[in-house]
């Protein structure tokens, strides 16, 4: 497969998930649905930011900002759904989370209405058009050009990955968000160039899955803190406290704890430099 094939390849396979999740979400409105609609743009997304380093063209740059302003709009209600669905399986064993859940269920209400107001209300027709712009770009480059500035790419975003990774301060989290968020992106990169990767171990791709799943589960914890401190504000002067955020805290720390035992992985993800070898063509 050619630099160009895949690039074509896959825009038309993030741009047809996109749409085909859309249309699920609009059927079939769930937590489930719109989960995997988010999860579709933001592959989407993430081709988008590969190409814009690529091309340097401002059109994608607005067709980014379309994608974005989807996700920011979801963001809340997935925030809010993830801490609903951890508290569901300990709520028997810590009923002190009890009003807790009671608050964030009568917001999961709310910003489901807005969610569906959301998704009824996108327009295809605008991104369809914009997506086919970038098909003709794609098939009018010259192939050396992409095969030059395809791995250039996924190397800057290592180095991004890299350089948040090494300003790392463990008393202060939102450092390690930081890495999360540049982590994500490398990642959905990573998998746009793995068909084209020789001897690409098959775990691979799921290591760093799991990777960023245990920075996200600092991350979660982290906003489940600041929800309650939400929550506290306008709770009832007999309820205490103490107990569900006592619950979080600690939480948070088993979660700061698993990342950074395997922080370390991060090195074998990508190669460190133009110049060196990818990690799998060390092991061989």
């Amino acid at each position: 497969m050619n630099i160009q094939t895949l690039l074509l390849d896959s825009l038309n396979t993030r741009w047809g998930k996109y749409k085909a999740e859309l249309k699920i979400c609009r059927q079939e409105f769930s937590e489930e649905a719109v989960h995997d609609f988010r999860v579709a743009a933001r592959r989407l997304l993430a081709f988008l930011d590969l190409l814009r380093m690529m091309f340097q063209d401002q059109g994608i740059k607005k067709t980014r900002r379309v994608l974005k302003d989807q996700l920011d709009a979801l963001d809340e209600l997935r925030n809010t759904q993830v801490l609903l669905a951890d508290m569901s399986e300990v709520i028997r064993e810590t009923p002190a989370l009890q009003p807790f859940q009671e608050y964030l269920l009568h917001k999961e209400k709310k910003l489901l209405r807005a969610a569906r107001k959301e998704i009824r209300s996108l327009k295809l027709a605008s991104l369809a058009k914009r997506i086919r712009k970038l098909d003709q770009m794609i098939q009018a480059a010259k192939k050396t050009d992409l095969s030059t500035s395809l791995f250039s790419v996924v190397d800057e975003a290592y180095a991004v990955v890299n350089q948040r990774y090494a300003l790392i301060d463990l008393g202060q989290p939102a450092t390690i968000h930081r890495v999360r968020l540049a982590f994500k992106k490398f990642r959905y990169m990573l998998e746009v160039v793995s068909p084209i990767l020789q001897d690409l171990p098959s775990d691979h791709l799921k290591k760093l899955h799991d990777y960023q799943s245990a920075m996200g589960d600092i991350q979660d914890a982290e906003v489940a803190l600041q929800e309650l401190a939400d929550f506290n504000q306008h709770a009832p002067a007999s309820y205490d406290p103490e107990p569900a955020h006592s619950y979080y805290k600690e939480r948070h720390a088993i979660a700061l704890a698993g990342y950074i035992e395997d922080k370390g992985e991060i090195i074998t993800f990508w190669r460190t430099a133009r110049d060196q070898p990818f990690p799998q063509e060390k092991r061989t």
